[in-house]
C-alpha cells in the first residue's frame, strides 16, 4: 500500500485576484479559477489544476488533502497557456466533497496546484497523457516541474457572481540524485525496452547496500538479498534509518554478509510497476531481468547462482516477491513475502472481483451497507472502500491518480479502447465488470495461477514460499494469505514444504525485518544450498 513520501515545505507567493463577471454569470454555481504564471512554466500545460481547501494553515492546504483530509478538486486542461484561466465549477469531481456546491460559504485557505502530463506515443498504438516520474516515486504533490502557489485566505460563497481567482506561480525544485557513501551505492540506466514501448525515455535504477569491509576482499562474492517495495533511494534494510539498529547490526563482527538491494522502477502510473509485464505498463518484467539485475551484477561481485538470490519486501513488495518466485521459479532461491497484497482477488481486499456486484457497497435491500477500507486492529473503520476511491478520482481520472488502486487497474487489467486501463469497477459507483475481472484471474490472481499450474510450478517452488503477515492485517490482507494457505495445504504431488506465519492481532506490515530477515534468510540458505556451494567465503 500507499507509504507518504516525505513532507516538502511549499513555499513562495501566490496571486490572489478578483475577476469581475457580469452578475448573469452567477447562475453558473460555484467556481475557482486557477492559472499558472510564465515565469513558473513558460510553455502550455497538458495536465490537471486543483484547489485544496482547507480552515487552517498549519500545512499547506494541499498537503493536507488525502483520503478523508481536506476538500481536494480537480480539472483537466489540455494545452492550457500561461496567465490562460481554468474554472474548477461544481461540475468537477472532488473528494471528500464530490462537488463544490457541497463547500458552505466561509473562510478558507486555499491553494492552487497544476500537475503537468507528458504525451506518451506508445509502441501498441495509443497515445496517452500520464505524468512523467521525475524520479520522486509518482507522487504528483512533490514531483519536479509541478506548480503550485501559497496558500491564501479568502471568503468563498458559493453564490457569488464573481468566482475566486487562484496563481500557481512557483515551480517544485528538481531532486538531486543521492550521492554515493562507502556502504550504500546507486545508479539509474535508461531501459531501451521500456523506452521504446512508451516513446519516452524511462529509467530504472538500484540502491545497493555493501557488506562490511566489501573493498577489502576483492576476492569474495556475496549472495543478494533482492529487497521489493515502493520506490525509494534510501538504503535497502533501513541501514541509513537513525536509531533503527540495522546498521549497527549490519557493521557488527560475526553478522553474515550479504549484498542488499532495493529496486527502483516507477512508471506513469505509480511509484513502482509491480514488476511485471504489463498491457498498460509495458514489459517491466524483461527490463528489470534483463537489463536492471544484469547491471546489478556487472558492477557488484553478487554469487550468480539461484540459491544465492534471495526475494523479500512488505505490502507491495511482498506481493512482488510472491510474483516474481512464480514468474522466474528457476532464478530466484526463495522468496519472504510479508503482508503481501491480494494473493487471491476472491480477497481483493474486501471485495471478492469475481462474484461480488459492487465493491463500495453491499445491497441488503432495504440498506446497503458500506464496505470497510482500512481498520485497526481493534476493529475501529479508519476508511472506506469508497474514499480511498474517490480521493484518487478526484485527483486524477483514467487511472492516473498516482494511488494504490488505479495501479492496479494499471498493471493487472487490459486497455480500454481509449490506450488507459479498463476499470475494474466504475469509479465513482462501485459497479464491477466482471469481465475485466476474469482478465486479472487469468494473468495475475497469483493463487490461481499458482493452483492451476502447480503440477510444473510445485517442484520448482514447494520449499521456497514464505510468507508472514498479521492476522490483524488493516487492509484485510490476511484473507488473501489465508486463501493461497487453504490451497497450499491441499496442494499434493508434492505437498507444500514452505512455510505461512500469523501474528495475532498485528496490523499492516508484519514481518520479519532487520536482523530477524537475515538470521532467517542464512538459516535457510545453509538448510537448501546445494552441495558444493560456497556457505564460507561470504562469512568473515
Amino acid at each position: 500500500m500507499t507509504t507518504p513520501l516525505p513532507f516538502l515545505r511549499l513555499a513562495g507567493a501566490a496571486l490572489l485576484a478578483l475577476a469581475t463577471l457580469p452578475a448573469a454569470h452567477a447562475a453558473q454555481g460555484p467556481r475557482i479559477r486557477v492559472s499558472f504564471s510564465p515565469k513558473a512554466h513558460a510553455q502550455p500545460i497538458t495536465g490537471r489544476v486543483y484547489v485544496a481547501v482547507s480552515r487552517s494553515n498549519q500545512t499547506p492546504p494541499i498537503e493536507q488533502a488525502d483520503i478523508t483530509g481536506v476538500p481536494l478538486f480537480g480539472h483537466d486542461v489540455t494545452a492550457l497557456a500561461p496567465g490562460q484561466v481554468a474554472t474548477i465549477d461544481s461540475d468537477d469531481f472532488g473528494a471528500p466533497l464530490t462537488s463544490l456546491r457541497q463547500l458552505p460559504a466561509g473562510d478558507y485557505w486555499m491553494q492552487p496546484f497544476v500537475n503537468v502530463y507528458t504525451e506518451f506515443k506508445r509502441a501498441d498504438g495509443h497515445t496517452v497523457w500520464l505524468h512523467m516520474d521525475q524520479w520522486e516515486g509518482q507522487d504528483f504533490k512533490h514531483s519536479p516541474g509541478n506548480l503550485y502557489g501559497k496558500p491564501v485566505k479568502v471568503h468563498y460563497d458559493p453564490a457569488a457572481a464573481t468566482p475566486v481567482a487562484l496563481v500557481a506561480d512557483q515551480v517544485i525544485a528538481p531532486i538531486p540524485f543521492p550521492k554515493d557513501t562507502p556502504y550504500v551505492r546507486r545508479f539509474r540506466i535508461k531501459s531501451k525496452l521500456l523506452s521504446d514501448w512508451w516513446g519516452q525515455p524511462i529509467y530504472l535504477g538500484a540502491t545497493v547496500l555493501l557488506p562490511k569491509d566489501y573493498d577489502r576482499h576483492p576476492g569474495v562474492r556475496y549472495p543478494v538479498i533482492y529487497e521489493q517495495g515502493h520506490f525509494s533511494t534510501r538504503a535497502p534494510g533501513g541501514f541509513d534509518r537513525p536509531k533503527s539498529g540495522f546498521r549497527d547490526y549490519w557493521l557488527a563482527d560475526g553478522t553474515p554478509r550479504y549484498i542488499m538491494v532495493s529496486l527502483q522502477h516507477p512508471s506513469p502510473y505509480y511509484d513502482d510497476s509491480y514488476a511485471v509485464n504489463s498491457a498498460n505498463e509495458g514489459p517491466y518484467d524483461d527490463a528489470i531481468h534483463q537489463e536492471l539485475l544484469p547491471e546489478v551484477q556487472k558492477r557488484f561481485r553478487t554469487i550468480e547462482a539461484p540459491w544465492a538470490r534471495i526475494l523479500e519486501g512488505g505490502s507491495t513488495g511482498g506481493w512482488i516477491a510472491m510474483a516474481q518466485m512464480l514468474f522466474h521459479p528457476d532464478y530466484y532461491g526463495g522468496t519472504f513475502a510479508s503482508c503481501p497484497d491480494a494473493l487471491d482477488f476472491r480477497h481483493h481486499q474486501v471485495v471478492n472481483i469475481y462474484e461480488d456486484a459492487n465493491a463500495y457497497w453491499l445491497d441488503k435491500g432495504w440498506v446497503k451497507v458500506e464496505r470497510v477500507d482500512t481498520r485497526q486492529p481493534d476493529g475501529n473503520v479508519e476508511a472506506m472502500m469508497k474514499d480511498e476511491n474517490w480521493y484518487e478520482l478526484a485527483v486524477g481520472d483514467h487511472d492516473r491518480s498516482g494511488g494504490q488502486w488505479d495501479i492496479w487497474e494499471a498493471a493487472f487489467g487490459p486497455v480500454g479502447a481509449d490506450g488507459y486501463p479498463r476499470r475494474l469497477w466504475d469509479k465513482r459507483s462501485g459497479a464491477i465488470d466482471h469481465d475485466v475481472a476474469r482478465y486479472w484471474k487469468q494473468h495475475f490472481d497469483l493463487r490461481y495461477l499458482l493452483e492451476t499450474h502447480w503440477a510444473a510450478l510445485g517442484p520448482k517452488v514447494t520449499d521456497k514460499i514464505h510468507i508472514y503477515v498479521g492476522d490483524a492485517d488493516t487492509y484485510n490482507l490476511n484473507m488473501g494469505v489465508r486463501a493461497m494457505d487453504a490451497f497450499l495445504e491441499r496442494a499434493h504431488d508434492p505437498s507444500f514444504h514452505g512455510s505461512i506465519t500469523y501474528q495475532p492481532m498485528a496490523p499492516h506490515c508484519w514481518g520479519p525485518r532487520g536482523k530477524a530477515l537475515i538470521e532467517t534468510v542464512t538459516h535457510y540458505i545453509d538448510d537448501h544450498a546445494p552441495a558444493g556451494a560456497d556457505l564460507t567465503g561470504w562469512r568473515y
